[in-house]
């Protein structure tokens, strides 16, 4: 059977996230269902990363097996189309080799996390950031971020219901943007890792929000690193801020 790989890019906010749930909508089921409506049967997909309910992407993979050669273009134009109106897209398909495997032959993952520094609600990306509502300073979120980098034993920052074997990771980047927009300022927290804890991401946000917003110290970070207790990490930020922007590969199947 030919196996494809899907670029997708979807809106979060109304799904269960992105794993197919009985009676709750998810991103895999909406794709899935597409599917079917092109080769009926049952289909099964596989994501690069199982996002959480509220959370986003812009360039999530997953691939899936079909019956039929289909001409990419053809492939993604069809499934659009059966996927409207669900704010899900295919924005990317390519046919891969039968190994390719969109979560276990991936090489990094990257998010991006949106805080939204104005006391105005947002209205053009309500759902797409975190409106903090008071200053963040990037410089000291860049210095509490700093202790982030490299490879640690991340339980400290990683979720109690984690299924993850381990809780060593490699974070390889933590970029802290900082955008003049009406009203304020956004703050854009970019990460970049092979892998990811569950929540991991969400736990540096909330716990560099504090950093930010002068509430602890950057050294304080490093101080919950090395304590490896869930009760020493910040609060865990809101799901809406979240955005997974891209999945990398030795060889890029979209190239």
């Amino acid at each position: 059977m030919p196996r494809y790989a899907l670029m997708i890019e979807y809106d979060g906010s109304g799904f269960r996230g992105w794993q197919r749930q009985a009676d709750l909508p998810s991103v895999q089921g909406a794709l899935e269902a597409a599917l079917s409506r092109i080769e009926p049967g049952v289909h099964a997909t596989v994501a690069a990363g199982r996002t959480d309910a509220g959370v986003h992407a812009t360039g999530q993979v997953a691939h899936c097996d079909l019956g039929r050669d289909w001409q990419p273009f053809r492939l993604s134009e069809a499934l659009n189309f059966h996927l409207r109106p669900a704010p899900v897209a295919v924005i990317g398909c390519a046919r891969v080799a039968p190994d390719f495997h969109a979560r276990f032959s991936a090489r990094e993952r990257a998010y991006t996390y949106r805080f939204l520094c104005r006391r105005a609600h947002p209205v053009l990306s309500a759902g797409q950031v975190w409106r903090v509502g008071h200053p963040l300073d990037a410089g000291l979120m860049r210095a509490g971020a700093a202790h982030l980098l490299g490879a640690h034993d991340f339980t400290t920052f990683r979720s109690t219901i984690c299924q993850a074997k381990s809780p060593l990771r490699t974070v390889d980047e933590i970029r802290i943007e900082e955008i003049a927009v009406p009203g304020g300022t956004e703050i854009r927290m970019h990460v970049r890792a092979r892998s990811f804890l569950h929540n991991q991401v969400r736990s540096f946000a909330g716990t560099l929000e504090r950093v930010g917003a002068g509430a602890w110290a950057p050294d304080r970070v490093a101080a919950a690193l090395a304590a490896r207790d869930r009760a020493a990490c910040g609060p865990v930020a809101p799901p809406g801020g979240l955005c997974m922007t891209a999945v990398r590969y030795e060889s890029d199947p979209f190239a």
